[in-house]
């Protein structure tokens, strides 16, 4: 994983805007509707080539295939796993809009959060298509070959993400359930970094989980549960080098209060204890951007690089390179300047036809990511 030696580099969270011809493809196939699979494989391809060429021109460093292959972050499992064969129940209770129905019904409503399928477990989980991850690393090798970047990563969900949205009706306990995701999304893992990149994992249950999923349980038994989920993690990563890996917390890339989220300072340390090296996470929206303060007393541990989001992924407003410099510089001056990649809080298109940021903004946004890096990058060196 490349640090920021000379200048700081820039990267994002994943998913970004899809062409509206996959989109319309990629809902269909969702929906049941019969697709040209080698059509829609061939058009995947194209898109990847596209998105590579657009962060490429936006300045980003390291780059990724704009998550178009998937119809999520998360439920791309369901495609790629067996033992996902049970009923869809959709995770619906956010503590924070509880007592905001009419937002709720906003934030639900989203053209692809509604159309989103999470079937239960009901069987033993194995890999079910061990050819589309290795597709996925073909398609943004092929794009990398054709511009100028860094390096280049792919993401894929968490064992604990995908015990979030995907409800356990076959193991005897969660613990169980989460190590066999784990065992199974081994595979993923391993096939992103043979191919020589960088691999990212969701891990939005270490954040996001507090108030959607364990909001019964008090902090520490949430820590716990956390803890469980970083052993899976680590379990399946086993064979990934720490340097080659990376994982974003998010505590729900939705516009809502959020005013339940957990603070970061409460989760880090277990964050800490995971084996990807990178630690990408929130840092730019209101709940968030204050959380760089927590450094001024925590050590950052040797090997660890933080990759804030300076870029907020739920607004039209385009930051100002200024802005972006300042928080980049805030990092870096208490973690170290090698240490700090600028990124995005959450990305851009977490669920197919999410369009809560206009396209065009997306590419504008991320051009002032990589222009606020180079102002940062010349008071720093």
């Amino acid at each position: 994983m490349r640090r920021s030696v000379e200048r700081f580099l820039t990267t994002h969270t994943g998913s970004l805007p899809r062409p509206g011809d996959l989109v319309r493809m990629m809902f269909a196939k969702e929906e049941g509707v019969p697709v040209d699979e080698s059509a829609l494989q061939a058009r995947i391809r194209t898109a990847v080539a596209e998105v590579a060429r657009q962060q490429a021109a936006a300045g980003i460093d390291v780059i990724n295939d704009g998550e178009v292959s998937k119809p999520s972050y998360a439920t791309y499992v369901k495609d790629r796993l067996a033992g996902f064969g049970g009923a869809s129940a959709p995770v619906t209770r956010y503590q924070d809009l509880a007592d905001f129905p009419e937002l709720a019904k906003r934030v639900f409503g989203d053209p692809g959060r509604s159309r989103r399928k999470t079937p239960g477990c009901d069987g033993p989980v194995s890999v079910r298509n061990r050819d589309a991850s290795r597709i996925d690393t073909g398609n943004l090798a092929a794009a990398l070959a054709g511009v100028k970047a860094a390096e280049g990563f792919i993401s894929a969900a968490s064992p604990g993400v995908v015990s979030l949205f995907f409800a356990n009706h076959y193991y005897p306990n969660h613990e169980a359930y989460l190590f066999a995701i784990a065992e199974a999304m081994r595979h993923e893992y391993e096939t992103i970094a043979r191919a020589g990149l960088v691999v990212q994992i969701d891990c939005p249950d270490l954040a996001m989980g507090r108030h959607i999923q364990f909001a019964e349980l008090d902090l520490a038994e949430f820590r716990r549960r956390a803890r469980l989920h970083i052993e899976a993690l680590n379990h399946g990563l086993a064979n990934v080098a720490p340097d080659q890996s990376r994982i974003h917390l998010c505590w729900g890339n939705y516009e809502g209060p959020h005013h339940f989220d957990v603070p970061l300072r409460e989760i880090i340390d277990i964050v800490f204890t995971a084996r990807p090296n990178g630690i990408s996470f929130e840092a730019a929206n209101p709940r968030h951007a204050h959380e760089w303060r927590i450094f001024e007393d925590l050590k950052l541990p040797s090997g660890k690089l933080l990759i804030p989001g300076v870029i907020e992924s739920k607004t039209n407003y385009i930051e100002h390179p200024e802005l972006v410099a300042e928080r980049i510089g805030n990092y870096a001056r208490l973690v170290g300047r090698e240490n700090v990649i600028g990124g995005t809080d959450c990305g851009f298109g977490t669920w197919v036809g999410q369009a809560a940021v206009d396209p065009g903004v997306v590419w504008a946004k991320l051009e002032s990511l990589a222009a606020g890096a180079r102002i940062a990058s010349a008071r720093h060196w």
